[in-house]
Formats: C-alpha cells, structure tokens, sequence
C-alpha cells in the first residue's frame, strides 16, 4: 500500500510551497535568549511541520469547450433585450448585421442603466435585469414552440447576416 502512494505522488506534478534550502548561503546560528518557558496547552500540541504536497490535475479539452461556451450563452443572455428590441424593429426595416450588434449592445447597455437608476444596489438592479433577461427567454422560447413562426431562428439569421 505504501508503494503504490510513493508511486502515485511520483508520477503526478508536485509542487511545493516550501522553497529549497540554498546551498550557496550560510546557515546562521540562531540566538537563544533566556525566556520563561510558555506553557503549551493540550489542545496546541507541537507538531512537526511536513511538505506540503499540490497535485495539479490536467483539464482536458470539454472543460475549456464548456467553460467557452458558458461564456458565449451569457453574453447572448445579457444581450437578449436589446437583441429583441432590435429583432422587432428588423421586422419593419431590413437590418444587417453590424447594425444589428451595435444596437442590441447599445439597448441592452441603456435598459441596464435604467435598471441602475430606477433600483437601488448594483446587487438588486442586476438580479432585476437577470429576472427581465429569463422572462424574455422565456417569451421567445414560448413564442417559437407553440406557435408556427420561428423567431429564435429569426433573430439568429439576423446576427449573423442571413436575414436580408
């Protein structure tokens, strides 16, 4: 048993938190002072300091794929108001498609803001926004399974230029 634990932290990347000791420098001979012994409770008893041993484990690519896009769904997901706004005005006059980023990201920004200025706390005002950002996820979801108009696929033609 204790062959196969020197064989699993041999084969892991150890790093330490300790630095080695440099041979280069001289070792100072510490300097006793006569002191009254402190008494050492039973509870802090003297235990002798062991390395500190961190395994670091390797990540494979689903994690970095998740993590990316994670990060690509909240952005879309902070952006859904303005990008809803923007899908409706789309509707009456034909958008393309850097039109259509700039002004999704400038509404969504200025709804933000009004969120911040109506609601007192960042803390408030942002779940506020988050709560606005579902319920509107939830319309467009709603809207594109139960009726026969398809405004997910809509919306996504529109940001990236194949809705003309």
């Amino acid at each position: 048993m204790a062959e196969e634990n020197e064989n699993k932290i041999q084969d892991a990347e150890i790093l330490s938190t300790t630095p080695a000791p440099d041979a280069s420098q001289e070792i100072q001979p510490e300097v006793l002072t006569a002191e009254a012994p402190q008494e050492e409770s039973p509870k802090e008893e003297a235990k002798p300091q062991e390395p500190q041993v961190i395994v670091k484990k390797e990540r494979d690519l689903s994690h970095y794929v998740g993590f990316a896009l994670l990060t690509v769904l909240s952005i879309i997901f902070f952006f859904i108001p303005g990008v809803t706004l923007v899908y409706l005005v789309s509707c009456l006059a034909a958008i393309t498609a850097p039109v259509a980023w700039i002004f999704a990201a400038i509404l969504s920004v200025i709804v933000w803001i009004i969120f911040k200025l109506k609601i007192k706390g960042f803390k408030k005002s942002f779940f506020w926004y988050i709560g606005l950002c579902a319920l509107i996820s939830i319309i467009l979801v709603s809207l594109s399974v139960f009726t026969s108009y398809q405004i997910l696929s809509g919306i996504f033609a529109l940001l990236i230029g194949g809705s003309n």
